[in-house]
């Protein structure tokens, strides 16, 4: 448990029964996603049009942004869990 504690610490600073604490740990990780995928998105399409680089970046990137994407599903997940006092 110490370990997620490390890796997902916006969801483990949520109180238990405190719905504002909730509400900004759900608000951090979407905006979180939201910027990485907006910042891979636009570095797409400045070197997208290169043929060398533009499959590889793509597969990169979608690698990138589906890994942020379950981080932020993950520690959402655990935020909820923490409030409704499951996970201590």
């Amino acid at each position: 448990m110490d370990m997620l504690k490390k890796f997902f610490p916006f969801a483990f600073n949520v109180k238990s029964k405190d719905i504002a604490s909730l509400i900004i740990s759900i608000v951090i990780h979407l905006v979180a996603g939201l910027v990485v995928s907006l910042a891979l998105g636009l570095v797409g399409n400045l070197i997208g049009g290169i043929a060398v680089i533009g499959p590889v970046y793509g597969f990169v990137a979608g690698l990138v942004g589906g890994i942020v994407d379950i981080y932020c599903l993950v520690g959402i997940v655990l935020a909820v869990l923490k409030f409704l006092d499951i996970v201590k």
